[in-house]
Formats: C-alpha cells, sequence, structure tokens
C-alpha cells in the first residue's frame, strides 16, 4: 500500500531477498535504490502526511515491487497506477528533498519508465551484478511475498499491477539478444 511505512518494507524485501539469491553485498545500493523509487511512488498515489485510516485506503492505493535478476543485471522496479512521470528536480544545498532520481542515476546504470498495456507506470531501475545470482531452487521465488493484511484485494488495481509487473518481465525477455 502506498505509505510511508511502504518505504522500510520495500527496503527489507530487497535486503531478503538479494540475500536469499546469495548476492547480499548488493543489498545496501539496491535498497536505497527501490526506496527511492517507492517513495516516489508513496507521493503520487498515497499518503504522506500521517498514517491512514484503515477505511481510507482503497484499491487505488496499491503500489507492487519486483526485483529482477535476468542474467547478470538485476532490475528494480515499481509500479504505481498515477501517469504523472516522476521528476528529477534541480537541487541546491539549502532543499532538503528532491534528490531521490538523483540517487538513483547514480547507483543505477540505467533507469526509466515503462508504460505497460495494463495501465499505471513502472519506474524502473538497471544494475549489473558481477555474478549471476544463484537462489535456493526450492520455487519460494515464484511466489508473491505480501503479508495478507497489505495485500491488495482482488480486482481491478491488483490484476492491473501484477500484468503490468509481468509483461515487463516478458518485453525484457524479448530484448534478450
Amino acid at each position: 500500500m502506498a505509505v510511508p511505512s511502504a518505504v522500510s518494507v520495500s527496503r527489507e524485501f530487497v535486503r531478503r531477498t538479494l540475500k536469499h539469491w546469495r548476492s547480499d553485498d548488493h543489498a545496501p545500493d539496491a535498497s536505497l535504490v527501490m526506496s527511492e523509487l517507492v517513495s516516489n511512488a508513496v507521493k503520487a498515489m498515497g499518503f504522506t502526511e500521517q498514517p491512514p485510516h484503515l477505511w481510507e485506503i482503497t484499491s487505488q492505493h496499491v503500489v507492487a515491487v519486483q526485483l529482477r535478476a535476468i542474467g547478470g543485471v538485476l532490475f528494480i522496479e515499481v509500479w504505481d497506477d498515477s501517469p504523472d512521470e516522476p521528476v528529477k528536480h534541480n537541487v541546491t544545498a539549502d532543499i532538503e528533498g528532491g534528490r531521490g532520481l538523483h540517487l538513483v542515476e547514480a547507483l543505477s546504470e540505467q533507469w526509466g519508465i515503462y508504460r505497460p498495456p495494463a495501465g499505471g507506470k513502472i519506474v524502473w531501475a538497471r544494475n549489473v551484478l558481477p555474478m549471476s545470482p544463484s537462489p535456493a531452487l526450492d520455487g519460494s521465488t515464484l511466489r508473491p511475498r505480501v503479508p495478507e493484511d497489505l495485500e491488495a484485494p482482488p480486482g481491478r488495481t491488483r490484476d492491473q499491477a501484477t500484468i503490468a509487473l509481468m509483461q515487463r518481465v516478458l518485453d525484457g525477455l524479448r530484448n534478450v539478444p
């Protein structure tokens, strides 16, 4: 959900996933990139001032995250339903915020925005991994890991987020030489 705590939850997701993939030396940079992208999605879709009451949260407040490793490339992806693109601001020493996309750019080889046919947008970052991840082949990396109380309710938005992220995977695989 697009609430401020999503940022820390996404960082933990990255740390645990990369540890499972035996690539945890990339976790500090990857978790910072993920948290900046999620922070932008929360600003675009969610509640930034104070924690919402449960009845205020709707399917419009869904933010989906995904890590993918294809060969030696790590993709960090965040989906939200907002049509607005994140803006890279000119920053000065006296401005507190606005450095997120500068950090993403500094810590990633490439980043961009993908508009899937399912709707919304995926803001992604790409990094090369010196070694391909080697997770345990127990099937656990294929299951979504979302606490039940935070899972988007079944319906259009949940389907849209899932389809959009999988479309990005499919498009990425089609572009592999």
